[in-house]
Formats: structure tokens, C-alpha cells, sequence
């Protein structure tokens, strides 16, 4: 932060210890309702799931697949919905006002991976693209890797493989 001083015109920080910067910005904080976001959360998440249900409720009628097969080409088309919505700008403004609740693990990550590609597709396809929408996904994968890691250590060790 800094204050003008009049007589010369330049700029000179201000001394404010980090508890004091945090009181003031608590105090300039807008108020938040938890339980008004945490209804809008639960909403808005459940109307995703709700959609990629009738996704999939659709791919088993229309071409005869059990759940199973019906799974892949249901994440694929939510994959899809979330892309096409944060290029027209339309999930960052849902997300604004459901919060969590757009967070559902393939529309949020698709959402998330999108974003990151627009943001930098102007430092090119490699360095731009490439780079940084992989930096978000990379920490992902690690995580899921090393997770299904040991939830297969424990599978095993519980004797439920078959």
C-alpha cells in the first residue's frame, strides 16, 4: 500500500504490521452467508450429476448399453457440455454464484483445463497452451496415481482382487 504525499507528489509505503493489513481487510470483507452458498452448492452440484444421469440414462436407451458401457461416452459428452459453456464464458458465471458446486470432478477439471488454455493461448500452442494447462492437470494425475497406488496395496492386502 502506499499514501500520496501532496507536497511532492511521490509515493511512500505505509507501516502496517500483517495482524493490522488483516483486520482491515476483514473488516472490508463482504459478509457471506455459509448457508446460502452451501444451499446454492448442493443445487447447483446435483443439477451436473442430475444432467450426467439423464446423459447416461440416455446412451442406455438410445443404443441399448448397459451402465457400464454407457459410462465412457457420458463423461466424454460432460467433458464436452463443461468445454463449450467456459468458452462462451456462461461456467465461470455459474460458478461465481454456485461456488462448490460447479467443482464436480469432470465438469470442474474440464472447466479448470479449458480456462487455463484460453488464458495463455496467446504465448503459443506449446509454451502457452500446453504448458500451463498441464501444470494444473500434472498435480492431478500424480495424485490419482499415487491414490490408486494404495487403495490397490490395500485391495490386495484385504484379499479382495479377483
Amino acid at each position: 500500500m502506499a499514501t500520496k504525499e501532496a507536497q511532492r507528489g511521490a509515493y511512500k509505503p505505509l507501516s502496517m504490521s500483517p495482524k493490522e493489513y488483516k483486520a482491515f481487510a476483514k473488516n472490508r470483507e463482504p459478509a457471506r452467508s455459509v448457508f446460502k452458498n452451501c444451499v446454492r452448492a448442493f443445487v447447483i452440484g446435483g443439477l451436473v450429476c442430475l444432467i450426467g444421469q439423464g446423459v447416461q440414462q440416455f446412451f442406455m436407451a438410445a443404443f441399448h448399453m448397459n451402465e457400464r458401457q454407457a459410462g465412457n461416452p457420458t463423461v466424454a459428452v460432460m467433458i464436452l457440455i463443461s468445454v463449450i459453456l467456459t468458452c462462451l464464458g456462461v461456467y465461470d458465471k455459474i460458478a461465481q454464484w454456485a461456488g462448490a458446486g460447479t467443482a464436480v470432478p469432470v465438469t470442474g477439471f474440464a472447466n479448470a483445463m479449458c480456462s487455463a488454455a484460453i488464458e495463455h493461448r496467446s504465448e503459443g500452442l506449446v509454451l502457452g497452451v500446453g504448458a500451463n494447462m498441464f501444470k494444473l492437470a500434472g498435480s492431478v494425475i500424480v495424485f490419482g496415481v499415487v491414490a490408486a497406488f494404495f487403495v490397490g496395496i490395500v485391495h490386495w492386502l484385504l484379499g479382495l482382487g479377483g
